[in-house]
Formats: structure tokens, sequence, C-alpha cells
């Protein structure tokens, strides 16, 4: 499947402005998807269609809140899929996990260490840190930080 064909398909389940042509020389990726927790589904179910696979799943802490990365390759043609989610302060994203199974894993890890929880997840439970954890070590306000930028001034784009 050609990019252009991938575009057109994610462009059918999110705003079609929101599926953006990127350099894969400078980025590392193909196209890039801006989506909404609402939408996150849909997406990675056009991505298993397309026997695209699930490389990971993480996250960022910007000023603006939260972001859920995910990462989405081919064993065949060349066709990296970066999808960004922006959340709002405590919003809590589907999980994907009843679509791709590595997803379960994934999303522990970004649990664990973002506190995002994943509404739907079989076993959302801490994976790397002990049970009785009480703080999530990859968001900005566990411990010093020197360097907290909002998407604006990393992407060059707002995102609600």
């Amino acid at each position: 499947m050609s990019s252009d064909a991938l575009r057109e398909k994610l462009g059918r389940v999110v705003d079609e402005a929101a599926v953006s042509p990127r350099d894969y020389g400078r980025r590392g990726y193909l196209l890039e998807v801006r989506t909404t927790a609402a939408q996150i589904v849909s997406v990675a179910e056009v991505a298993r269609k397309e026997d695209l696979f699930l490389e990971f799943v993480t996250a960022a802490d910007f000023t603006d809140g939260l972001q859920v990365i995910y990462n989405f390759n081919s064993f065949g043609k060349m066709s990296r899929l970066v999808v960004r989610l922006q959340l709002s302060k405590g919003q809590a994203v589907p999980s994907i996990s009843s679509i791709y199974n590595a997803a379960l894993w994934h999303e522990r890890e970004v649990f664990d260490l973002f506190g995002i929880e994943f509404e739907g997840h079989p076993d959302l439970r801490r994976l790397l840190l002990p049970e009785d954890a009480d703080f999530h070590p990859l968001l900005k306000e566990f411990g010093k930080v020197h360097s907290y930028k909002s998407t604006e001034e990393i992407y060059g784009y707002p995102d609600a």
C-alpha cells in the first residue's frame, strides 16, 4: 500500500487535514496523524487492516498536556506512521489492546511511567515500578525539570 492510499483511508476516520505526509529522511516516518481519544480505535483499526504492526506506544509531557504517541510500521513496504493524541489533564484514552495484543504491554508501561489511564485495558497495573508506588517518574512534575516546552514549540503547531 502506498502512503497516499493509507493517507486517504486515515482521512476517512479523522479530519483529512490531521493526516500529513512527512519527509522520511528527515523525520523517520512517512505520515503523521493528529487524532483525538474518540478516534484512536478507528485509526488503529485502519492500521491493522493495512497490515501495519504496532512498533511502540509512548507519551510525552508538554506544558499544554500529555501526548500519547503510537508508531505503526510494516514489514513489507516502507510505511511508518506516527499517531499523536493530545490529552487534557486527567483525560483517559481508549485501549487499542483489542486490536493489537502488543498494546497490552505498551499501555501498561505508559500507565506506569506517565499515569495515563487506558479505558478497557484488561490488566492496567504497574509494569516496572512496585505496585505501591505513588508516582509516575516521567511526568515533568516529578523531580527537577530544566526543559519543559509546549507541543507548538516542539512541532510547530498547537494542539488541543
